[in-house]
């Protein structure tokens, strides 16, 4: 079985957070700082967690917050430039990946009154863990200073910063403050992502992709517009990026943005869809099996997606699209496809009993419908 997310940061942290600390700041109560920040630890969730080290940090850092700031950077490592976030941890020589989490929240919380110092403080934590939560409430409360600041990192030497630029500002940021001031207009972030999407690398592409994906939501015609400037003759690079950003809409069957992707063309053939087992218990697995057959001249384009319309308490029904199958068809070609589905309770969906629908959607339209009863 997997380890939690949440043992990411646990009582060892807490022990590197102290002693690089206390080499900084020999007035710094390490030892408080530990008694806090462990007390209660181990029953938190992960977010939770670093929520609790960053109380401890308020405690227990310098009142004066650009001294507070002074200590946390002089406690990191050292920057080589080439490194994968995935891969940094604290080590003697300074802290870095997950126990930076609790540093960048106390920046957000205490630096608010001092956004400059604070900036430069996320510029610096952002290259040693990231920075994409803590730098959400300056958007919130100094936009005009976060924009300029994130104009000028998107020129930034560390693809780190570069990518903070983008996924700092999304407007849906999981686990983070959402900018409902950018969900309605995203217009200042547009000119940052256009800057950013043919980046060299592709870790902050993957975030440009990302935070087009998320204006989509509230603003498809925009990312329309986005598609139809930017993707034609646009380098392998780019293409990427703008499939990736185009799922959202791909799966909701956006006309423009079919067409932007040759997708446009209703399927000309016959479609069917079978499910077994026909009755499920929660907790089990279906079997899709989609038979196609052409009947067009020449060879189909098919993007094929599903979606599954699962009962509410209510008894009403709300469809949830899940990616099928990419494909070309030839003229006259026949196949099935099959693709095992689970139906198991998570944290983000309820499950109610109760028939429910699956259909099938190739190139935006539904062309294939079935059922099946689930049992809670």
């Amino acid at each position: 079985m997997a380890e939690p997310f949440k043992n990411l940061i646990h009582v060892g942290t807490v022990d590197a957070a102290a002693r690089h600390l206390q080499r900084h700041g020999a007035a710094f109560d390490a030892a408080r700082f530990r008694r806090l920040a462990s007390q209660g630890l181990e029953a938190l969730e992960f977010k939770a967690r670093a929520q609790h080290l960053a109380t401890a940090l308020e405690a227990t850092l310098p009142a004066d917050f650009a001294a507070a700031c002074d200590m946390i950077e002089a406690a990191l490592t050292p920057v080589r430039g080439d490194e994968e976030l995935a891969d940094l941890h604290a080590r003697d020589d300074g802290l870095a990946g997950w126990v930076v989490w609790p540093l960048t929240e106390f920046v957000a919380r205490r630096g608010l009154g001092e956004p400059e110092r604070a900036l430069a403080a996320l510029h610096a934590l952002t290259q040693r863990f990231s920075a994409e939560w803590a730098i959400r409430p300056f958007i919130e409360r100094h936009p005009a200073l976060a924009f300029e600041t994130l104009a000028r990192w998107s020129r930034d030497p560390s693809a780190h910063v570069r990518r903070l630029v983008s996924e700092g500002s999304r407007p849906r940021l999981p686990w983070g403050l959402q900018l409902r001031g950018l969900i309605a207009d995203p217009s200042p972030t547009l000119p940052l992502l256009e800057a950013l999407q043919d980046d060299p690398s592709e870790y902050v592409r993957r975030s440009v992709a990302n935070h087009l994906n998320d204006i989509a939501k509230d603003h498809p015609g925009l990312v329309a517009d986005w598609l139809e400037r930017h993707l034609p003759g646009a380098p392998p690079a780019r293409r990427a990026l703008l499939r990736h950003a185009s799922r959202t809409l791909i799966k909701r069957g956006d006309a423009r943005v079919l067409k932007a992707w040759g997708l446009g063309k209703p399927f000309a053939g016959e479609a069917a869809l079978r499910i077994t087992p026909r009755r499920l218990v929660l907790g089990g697995s279906l079997t899709l099996a989609l038979e196609l057959r052409s009947i067009a001249r020449r060879t189909q384009t098919l993007v094929i997606d599903y979606a599954v319309h699962h009962v509410k308490a209510s008894g009403a029904t709300a469809p949830k699209v899940f990616k099928g199958w990419n494909l070309s068809l030839a003229p006259g070609e026949a196949l099935t496809l099959t693709k095992r589905h689970a139906v198991k309770p998570i944290t983000t969906r309820r499950y109610h009993a109760g028939r429910h629908a699956v259909d099938v959607r190739i190139n935006g339209a539904v062309c294939a419908e079935a059922f099946f009863d689930l049992k809670v």
